[in-house]
């Protein structure tokens, strides 16, 4: 078991981390089912929208001086339109939902309750600060994708069981470069939520 300490903070705060947090998220999400072909320019933009919202989150793994893990979250008012859209068209409020933007997590230290973690953090803040609703979304890929590993088993189960309700009808659209592409191509996401009584 490896010891991993866990910080938390908002706004600026996160500004001596955002380096190795865009370095971190490249390096997971190039795995399937995101397969992004990540790009520093791209993270260090992404980034800064969180890093000037003094309501947003970070919750930071580390080992050592060595960030292996991180998840992230706005408000979702906050978010792009891409995000918001889904959600006004269904007439929900934007302002009473909390979006959180990842979590990503290197594989070694996957298996050690930092995912629970994560969440839990995330839905403190977002009660603290009085939203109603958590929600994060997720690309779903074709069953047939050709970069599949044999074996794959998505995170369904494990948000399910922590109370997050796929939400087939609040989907999206957002482009990026899958590694072996040459642009940018829409991917599909579902928005999952959890009402936070």
């Amino acid at each position: 078991m490896t010891t991993v300490s866990l910080a938390i903070c908002q706004g600026l705060a996160i500004t001596p981390h955002l380096e190795a947090l865009a370095r971190l998220r490249i390096r997971v999400f190039a795995d399937y089912p995101y397969l992004y072909d990540g790009d520093l320019a791209y993270e260090a933009e992404y980034l800064d929208r969180y890093a000037q919202n003094p309501t947003s989150l970070f919750v930071l793994a580390f080992d050592g001086d060595t960030l292996v893990g991180a998840s992230t979250g706005q408000p979702l008012a906050n978010e792009v339109a891409e995000f918001r859209a889904p959600f006004e068209a269904a007439g929900i409020d934007p302002a009473g939902v909390f979006y959180y933007g990842e979590s990503v997590l290197l594989h070694e230290y996957r298996g050690q309750g930092l995912g629970k973690a994560f969440m839990a953090e995330r839905e403190k803040h977002a009660r603290a600060q009085g939203f109603d609703t958590a929600a994060f979304c997720a690309v779903e890929r074709s069953p047939h994708h050709p970069a599949k590993p044999e074996g794959y088993q998505p995170l369904h189960g494990f948000w399910e069981r922590l109370g997050y309700r796929r939400q087939a009808s609040l989907a999206a659209r957002f482009a990026w470069k899958d590694i072996g592409e040459r642009e940018e191509t829409g991917k599909p996401l579902v928005f999952w939520l959890k009402a936070l009584d």
